[in-house]
């Protein structure tokens, strides 16, 4: 208790439950205008609070914003690898918050399932939460006292029972009470010497509850506004969706038991006997979603399955910011609305000729699925790692499962000298000879759907699970294991439909299986010469001499320090590793050279790593070099000397040490290769 007592913030409840007269809130308006601002405003000012990266991928330049990955209010939800869609997204608020048009418009999430969207509204949601209870995302409403005030000069709001306070249903801005006749005076007086970004506006009128309050309490003191306001009390809003303070979510049931006073709040039969009317505001429960949501987001959660009647609601909601209740008229709301839906949702509505208005009316932003196979690896990672999972999660395990992700959603590429797993590679940052970032540039350009189609990361998610589950005595989970897992499922998957797409996922899973086994090959071989350093100084090498040989100079030789012809038998000696044939090393030559001085001209550094085919060729020729008796061949057999086991605990360890394998994995990879070298499958590696 002791514990508990010390580490609460009395502070913060004390400011997110600040009370204060209606002159106190103007007083703070002065000093702070933010305070007032709508809905899209606070959003947009929310997302570029957490500030931005920018980045260039592709010779594209492109914005990556924190808020959608940042970990300290909600780290299970965040979002990577969907930079443009989320550019669009941040610009849609930009626009609304500066008053451009889009804040009149119904903001659409499309694409297929599982691909993000449903996660970038949750955490808008819980941002939004988390920002109001901030000192920068601070708002304000206000509450009635309906009592009687016997002395305006000497009351104090601080003694009225809390009991006898009732809340503005709809959680309005407090500059509302201001009439309308005088706001213009008021703004002028107001926004006086202030820079026009920091201008108060007053936008919207009050609901019918506090209309009819206000309209009451200035006939009781005969016109005197200032009397009516002693019975305000302002108070700090605190966003809630479990509370449904400022966030509403709304989600299609079953159409006989669903209406859509769910949206714009139902009459309170109970107390239509106490105000004799059912159009008295006090009769009226004004707690549809739209209602609660005012000055905050709704979701409108798979969107177009809803019934046609609930969209006529949208229509108004969004162009004038107004909805109809039932025997009200029009009353204003500040909010952003905000759906999702699917493809085939998506294509009825373009064929309905009767919601051409609603088209007209919504903002479609397209969220397809991740096509980098990095941030793909991430997800994963999020969900599956040391803190969460206790069974041992084995090199290579979720980068595999990736990739075949990432293959799915891939356009079989026009160029016929690229595969799809180079194309891939491509996306992911790596180099391969004769393509530039131009040409990536082009691949994604002429792939449009790309990333609209293939396995979902939630399907992904659940096989790790299961093998996780399945594996649970092993201690550990491989690559094959999930693998084994994926396709198991193909077969029972719900959203494949054609034998050919369920015939070209199994294709990609060999080969997965293929480009797993060159990486644990060169993974095994790394770990035999395991020199970062050694192979630093033979690229070096290489690069002055192929430099050497293309600009047709001599190399002076470190020790001697004498100048030499360059050595063809080393550039040679890891050509071949990458099976260069001798009619084709001055291109190979050039080409290296070429990339080099593009890089140094956009101001980078040469890192060989970034070089695929020369990484590799560089690690063979190490390996080749300093191979020593290790024969890995009698792993197979079963027939290991004492010298030989020495070793390959040697590399075990590095295994265990430099590359993430715990000693059953370790033993299992090296097992594994091992009956490659039994079948004399060294091809491209050994």
């Amino acid at each position: 208790m002791e514990f508990l007592g010390e580490i609460q913030d009395r502070k913060q409840f004390q400011q997110l439950n600040w009370r204060g007269s209606f002159g106190e809130y103007l007083d703070l308006v002065a000093q702070e205008p933010r305070v007032t601002r709508n809905a899209f405003q606070r959003i947009y000012d929310m997302i570029m609070s957490y500030g931005t990266e920018d980045f260039i991928d592709a010779k594209k330049r492109l914005i990556r914003y924190r808020f959608f990955s940042d970990a300290t209010f909600d780290g299970d939800d965040s979002i990577y690898g969907l930079e443009i869609p989320l550019m669009r997204l941040v610009n849609f608020f930009k626009g609304a918050a500066k008053g451009y048009g889009t804040e009149k418009r119904v903001l659409l999430l499309h694409g297929p399932v599982g691909s993000s969207k449903s996660t970038i509204v949750r955490r808008i949601k819980k941002g939004l939460e988390h920002y109001s209870k901030t000192d920068d995302g601070a708002l304000f409403t206000y509450d009635w006292y309906l009592g009687t005030i016997e002395d305006h000069a000497s009351f104090d709001f601080r003694q009225v029972p809390e009991a006898e306070w009732e809340k503005c249903p709809m959680h309005e801005e407090p500059l509302h009470l201001i009439p309308l006749d005088h706001r213009e005076a008021f703004l002028v007086r107001m926004n006086e010497g202030r820079p026009s970004e920091d201008h108060v506006r007053i936008s919207g009128d009050l609901c019918p509850v506090c209309r009819f309050h206000f309209r009451e309490l200035m006939r009781r003191y005969d016109g005197d506004w200032v009397k009516v306001v002693r019975h305000i009390r302002v108070r700090r809003l605190v966003f809630s969706e479990q509370d449904r303070v400022g966030i509403g979510t709304f989600q299609p049931k079953d159409e006989k038991n669903q209406d859509s006073t769910e949206l714009t709040g139902d009459i309170n039969y109970r107390k239509i006997a106490l105000y004799g009317s059912d159009s008295d505001p006090r009769a009226f429960n004004f707690d549809g979603e739209f209602n609660i949501a005012n000055r905050g987001i709704i979701e409108f959660v798979e969107m177009l399955k809803l019934d046609v009647a609930f969209l006529y609601d949208l229509l108004g909601a969004s162009q004038e910011h107004r909805i109809k209740s039932k025997k009200f008229a029009q009353t204003d709301i500040d909010e952003v609305i905000i759906g999702h839906t699917n493809e085939p949702e998506y294509r009825r509505l373009e064929n309905n000729e009767f919601m051409e208005a609603l088209k007209d009316r919504t903002v479609r932003i397209d969220i397809p699925y991740v096509t980098r196979l990095r941030d793909e690896v991430r997800i994963y990672e999020r969900d599956f790692n040391k803190k969460k999972v206790r069974v041992h999660i084995a090199p290579h395990t979720l980068e595999v499962a990736a990739m075949w992700a990432v293959l799915t959603r891939l356009e079989e590429p026009k160029k016929p000298n690229l595969t799809l797993l180079q194309k891939l590679k491509l996306y992911n940052g790596k180099s391969l000879p004769g393509f530039t970032e131009d040409n990536i540039k082009e691949l994604r350009k002429e792939a449009i759907r790309e990333g609209m189609e293939g396995i979902s990361a939630r399907y992904i998610q659940d096989k790790i699970s299961n093998a996780l589950v399945s594996n649970q005595e092993e201690g550990y989970i491989n690559p094959f294991m999930v693998i084994n897992e994926l396709e198991g499922g193909l077969k029972n998957h719900a959203l494949i439909s054609s034998e050919d797409d369920r015939k070209h996922y199994r294709d990609l899973l060999a080969v997965v299986r293929e480009e797993y086994t060159e990486i644990v090959k060169n993974e095994v071989q790394r770990a035999i010469s395991a020199d970062e350093e050694a192979i630093k100084r033979l690229c070096g090498n290489y690069i002055d001499n192929i430099k050497a040989y293309t600009q047709r100079e001599k190399v002076r030789n470190r020790y001697t320090g004498q100048y030499e012809e360059p050595d063809e038998r080393l550039m040679r000696s890891i050509e071949e590793k990458i099976d260069i044939p001798e009619s084709r090393k001055d291109d190979f030559r050039r080409e290296i050279m070429n990339y080099i001085g593009a890089l140094a001209i956009e101001g980078k550094t040469f890192d060989y790593r970034t070089n695929e085919r020369l990484h590799k060729a560089l690690e063979l020729k190490l390996f080749e070099d300093q191979k020593d008796s290790i024969k890995l061949t009698s792993l197979v057999s079963r027939v290991i000397d004492k010298d030989t086991q020495e070793k390959i605990d040697v590399v075990k360890a590095r295994l265990v040490r430099d590359f993430g394998y715990n000693d059953q994995s370790a033993t299992d990879v090296l097992n594994y290769v091992a009956s490659i070298f039994a079948r004399g499958d060294t091809r491209g590696t050994y």
